[in-house]
Formats: structure tokens, C-alpha cells, sequence
């Protein structure tokens, strides 16, 4: 299914708003959107939110031949899924451009940029070594896909912890959390990616651009940086002529924003290890607002609730000297009131009034179902009942 074009006054409106220097959503130029890094219960399982795009990542291992050219480095593994839950214009189980230009970019980023030492995921030389494994699924797309994905996956490689092992001879020991404390991955720097989109031909760019300036944009920068401003990965996209002041420029950008996301990264750390410390809860149910979910509502009325002693004796003694013929109260409201510490209830008692002619009517007369045929006995029987009713009255 193919997402929806924009339209030409959408697109012209878009492009008249870059002009002024004004986005959609009251951002600046340069602004980043709000980011939000939180931990599952499991090490190595993040979820990052970039506005209103959100990415999940899940990190693993196991026990792996090593490569025949790499007989003593472990093996790392990137896989990125385009969820059509994100966003109607993706297709499950199919490559599509921009998941192996993702694929490619989260790569280059992690994996060429050797921030992880592979070295020390060697358990056997040339027999076992570590897999790792880091699997990025996109939940919800608006825009900016790559700097998300690349957020998500490096806090979740700075939070995973690989089982411990023993080796006796050629026999490998893996032991479990229980019995041995897991082993954090040896990383020497934090590559972050940081997204510049051009506009007409490159006059006018946009850090971290949502979905609707993605569908404008003339060409797209990606700059994968570490905090240390030592540049990993540069790919350039979408056929525009770049100058030379444009790059550096967008490079000294990209190297602010690299050490306040790094920094941002490392408080979530702090903070998801500080609470594992203390005993404290912690994973993503623990990490939601805060917020009472009530399935039922009941509206406060108020009520009256002076000399409501003397009130409610005079409705017992009411109901007490009621005659048989007389109906039974109806409920028909239910209201609250506070008093001091206790919720009182209170109700409010209708009872039905009937005229004497229909309670006379009820005493009396039954409902019957007389057919045609039987009409002429039942008139007989009445003029002999009034006949003997004005005998007995004379005498």
C-alpha cells in the first residue's frame, strides 16, 4: 500500500514555511525534537521516542563458529524491520529502498566504526566466539527514522550484558544471571547519526525533519559523529551538489547535538543502573506517565444534608403507617456527599400516587378475556345480581 501524496498546496505551503524560517511544529532550525530513552525489564531491550517516531531494539547473543577470515573477533549483526504498523506505506516481508538504506547507514554507523572491541567476544580461538545480535523495529514513523534507530541501538549495546563463561579444555561453561553476574560489552565510543534535509537546491536545511519536510526535501546528509567529534560515516542522498562550507557546517552542527544526545544517553544509564542497585522497579510499565485508567464514572450530585437525622426518622415512621394499598417506595436517584472523613449516601425516595378510583378499581374488578358467545350470560347474571342487591335493600 502506497502512503498518500502530499498535495500541491501542501507542498507549497511547506516550502514557503522553510523560506521564513518556521516548521510545523514551532521548532526551530536547529531544534531536535524531545527524546526519550527507557529500559525493558531484560538488559539489552530499549525503546527511543524522537517526537512522535518510535523505535524499539532488542539485543542478544549466543555461541557462534567465528569467521574463517576473523578467526579470533566476534560477529555482529544488524536487522532493521519496517513494521506496517508504523507507517501504511511499508509491506511486511519485502526489501524496500529505504530499509536497505537504513540496514547499510546503521552499519556503517556501529559495525565499520569499530566502537564495540570485538576482540573480547572471543571465547575459542577459531572455534567460539559471540554473535551479537541487534534487531531495531520501527513502531511509528514521522520522519527521522535513522537518528532514531541509531540512538535506540547504541544504548541498548551500552545496557546489554552478555552471559559470563568458563572454559575447561575445549568444554565451555555458560553460566546464568543467577549463578554469575552478566558481563558488559566492551565499547569505546558512541557513534550517533545526526540528519540534515536540504531544500531548494540546497539553500535552505532542517535538522531532524518529521515526515511531512522528508516528502519536500531536495537531498538528505547523514553524519554518523561520536562525542570526541571524530566523524564515523558521511552519506549524502537525494543527487544535490553539496559545497564545502555546507559540510563543514552541518558537521559542527552535528557535533553539538552528538554530546547532548550522548550525554542524554549516559543519564539513562545512570539512572536504570541506580534503580537495578537499589531494588527499586524499573522496565517500560514502570516508565509511563503515571495516570489512573477508570473504567466507570459517577457523577457527584449534590445533596442536601442538613437535619438529616430528623429527615430520615420522619421517612421511617411515614413508611411504617402506610396502608396495604398503598405502593411501595421507588429508588430513582443515588448521589454522594462528603462529611468530614466519611462518604454518606443518600437517596431520594418518590412513591407513586393513585387516585382512590383506580385503587377502588383494583380491589374490585379483574381483567378478563370474554369471548362473543359468552357476552349474553354474563349480562343475564348482572340484572339478576342488581335484582337481588334492590330485594335485600327494601327489606
Amino acid at each position: 500500500m502506497r502512503d498518500t501524496p502530499l498535495s500541491n498546496c501542501e507542498r507549497l505551503f511547506l516550502l514557503k514555511a522553510i523560506e521564513q524560517k518556521k516548521r510545523l511544529d514551532g521548532r526551530e532550525t536547529y531544534d531536535y525534537r524531545n527524546i526519550k530513552i527507557s529500559f525493558g525489564s531484560d538488559y539489552g531491550c530499549c525503546s527511543v521516542e524522537l517526537g512522535k517516531t518510535r523505535v524499539f531494539c532488542q539485543v542478544s547473543c549466543e555461541l557462534v563458529p567465528p569467521k574463517d577470515s576473523r578467526p579470533t573477533e566476534g560477529i555482529m549483526f544488524f536487522n532493521l524491520e519496517l513494521s506496517p504498523m508504523a507507517s501504511p506505506a511499508f509491506e511486511p516481508n519485502r526489501q524496500s529502498e529505504l530499509l536497505v538504506t537504513l540496514n547499510r547507514q546503521l552499519e556503517r554507523c556501529l559495525r565499520n566504526s569499530k566502537c564495540i572491541d570485538t576482540e573480547s567476544l572471543c571465547v575459542v580461538s577459531g572455534e567460539k566466539v559471540w554473535q551479537i545480535r541487534v534487531d531495531v523495529h520501527v513502531l511509528n514513523h514521522d520522519g527521522n527514522l535513522m537518528d532514531a534507530a541509531s540512538i535506540a541501538a547504541i544504548s541498548a549495546l551500552s545496557h546489554f550484558r552478555r552471559p559470563d563463561v568458563a572454559i575447561q579444555g575445549r568444554d565451555v561453561t555458560v553460566f546464568s544471571p543467577e549463578e554469575r553476574d552478566p558481563i558488559p560489552l566492551s565499547i569505546y565510543h558512541m557513534p550517533i547519526c545526526v540528519s540534515f534535509a536540504f531544500f531548494l537546491q540546497g539553500s535552505y536545511l532542517l535538522v531532524d525533519p518529521c515526515e511531512r519536510e522528508e516528502r519536500v526535501k531536495d537531498g538528505l546528509l547523514v553524519i554518523a559523529m561520536n562525542k570526541h567529534r571524530e566523524i564515523c560515516s558521511i552519506q549524502s542522498s537525494g543527487g544535490i551538489m553539496l559545497l564545502k562550507d555546507q559540510v563543514l557546517r552541518c558537521s559542527k552542527i552535528a557535533s553539538v547535538k552528538v554530546s547532548e544526545i550522548t550525554e542524554l544517553i549516559n543519564k539513562a544509564l545512570e539512572n536504570d543502573r541506580k534503580i537495578r542497585k537499589e531494588g527499586g522497579k524499573f522496565g517500560f510499565a514502570e516508565s509511563m506517565p503515571k495516570e489512573r485508567i477508570t473504567t466507570l464514572k459517577r457523577d457527584e450530585v449534590p445533596v442536601e444534608m442538613t437535619d438529616v437525622k430528623e429527615t430520615a426518622n420522619d421517612i421511617v415512621n411515614s413508611t411504617e403507617t402506610t396502608t396495604e394499598a398503598v405502593p411501595s417506595p421507588v429508588l430513582v436517584g443515588m448521589g454522594t456527599a462528603q462529611i468530614g472523613e466519611g462518604i454518606v449516601n443518600s437517596w431520594a425516595l418518590e412513591e407513586d400516587e393513585e387516585d382512590e378510583s383506580q385503587t377502588e378499581d383494583r380491589k374490585t374488578d379483574e381483567v378478563m378475556l370474554i369471548s362473543d358467545s359468552e357476552e349474553e350470560e354474563v349480562v343475564i347474571l348482572h340484572e339478576e345480581a342488581q335484582k337481588s342487591t334492590n330485594t335485600s335493600g327494601e327489606k
